[in-house]
Formats: structure tokens, sequence, C-alpha cells
């Protein structure tokens, strides 16, 4: 990758400005919050699982950081950065989905914690469906490289397989993501079956379906 690209990958400031706010909203709210926050829902949407609240004001917009300087210097790093140049609008859509959405899931962790009736388990699968339809309408472009996309043994090593797979993949992504939508509106631990099931399902198939292309174009 030339230096152009590389100058321009690694930071965004209005993503890091936005997250950063995440430690103001952390600093007015921290006197309110109870002494544990709950931080883990079973699949039945309930709390089981608490941590500290200075715990989730200062470590959750740390992680969030810590993730987001990590994606944005992956092009960089990855062995194949020139590939990100044919994709890095999708690349960049991501980024800006990802980081949403974890914003999202401290703000609404954090507001539940104050009280507010919140549904998170309906929140967190609703905008995680559509993070993974977004990725599966986006498959097709994205190029050969070895940090974002589908990775099996069988795509890293053909560039063809990689192609296709993403492919025949992308549109099946997007039914998936559909799914986890629209799973909001049925029991939670039902709706937990049926998205894990779905995700399962595709994630298997695309390893399956790159190991027989692969297969296949070997002994032509």
């Amino acid at each position: 990758m030339n230096g152009n690209t590389k100058s321009r990958l690694p930071i965004n400031w209005l993503a890091v400005a936005l997250i950063l706010s995440l430690y103001v909203l952390g600093y007015f709210l921290y006197p309110h919050l109870p002494e544990q926050v709950p931080s883990h829902w079973n699949i039945e949407g309930e709390v089981d699982g608490y941590s500290s609240r200075t715990f989730h004001v200062l470590f959750f917009p740390s992680m969030i950081l810590f993730l987001y300087i990590i994606m944005a210097f992956a092009p960089v790093l990855d062995p194949r950065p020139e590939s990100y140049k044919k994709f890095l609008g999708v690349y960049e859509g991501f980024r800006w989905l990802m980081i949403g959405f974890l914003v999202l899931l401290y703000v609404t962790t954090t507001l539940f914690a104050l009280g507010y009736p919140l549904s998170i388990g309906k929140i967190i699968r609703f905008v995680l469906g559509l993070l993974l339809a977004f990725m599966g309408n986006y498959f097709g472009k994205i190029r050969h490289n070895y940090t974002f996309g589908i990775k099996t043994p069988w795509t890293l090593a053909s560039e063809e397989v990689w192609n296709k797979t993403h492919r025949i993949s992308g549109p099946l992504w997007v039914v998936v993501g559909l799914i986890w939508m629209l799973s909001i509106f049925i029991a939670e631990k039902l709706a937990f079956a049926i998205a894990m099931g779905s995700l399962m399902i595709v994630t298997i198939y695309g390893y399956a379906y790159s190991y027989v292309l692969f297969q296949k174009l070997k002994n032509q």
C-alpha cells in the first residue's frame, strides 16, 4: 500500500470524539449509577452478571476506543494492504456501524442501570442484525485480505475461492441479518435460538463451500 493510502486510513477524529464523549457521559452519570451495574443478560433477557460502576464507565469506553484503533490500523498491518483500496468505503462503513453499535450498547446499558425499562436483548439483536445485513450486502465487494471477511484456509489460499465464497454467502448473510432484526417480535429464548442457529448455519455453509470449491479447482 502506498504512503497516501496509509496516511488517510488510520484515524477518523469524529469517531474518536464520539467515543471520548462516553467518558464525559460516564463522569456526569457516575454519581447516579448503582454500585453494581448490569453487564450480562441470559438468553431469556434476564440480568445474570454485574460489574462495578467504576469498571462500567471506564472499561467500556476504553474497550471501544481500543477496538477502533485496532480496526483503524488493521488495513496497514494486513499482509495484503493493497486490497483495502478496492473496498475502503465498505470497510469504513463497517467500522462506523461497529462503533455505533458499541456506543449504543454502552448508552442503553447505562440507561438500564439508571432504571429505564429497556429490552437490551431486543436492541442488541436488532442492531447486530443490521450489521450482519450490511456485511452480507457488501460481501461481494470485499477483496482478498487476511483481516476482514470470510477467512477459511481455502479462501485465504485462493483469491478465486475468496471471491466466489463471498458472492454466494452475501445474500445468505443479508437473510440472517433480517432474521435477527425480526426476532425482536418473538419470545427472548426462542429468538436467541433462532438468531444464533441461523448464524451458525450460514457460517458453516460458507466454510464448507470454500472447502468444496477449493478441492474442485485444485483437481481441475
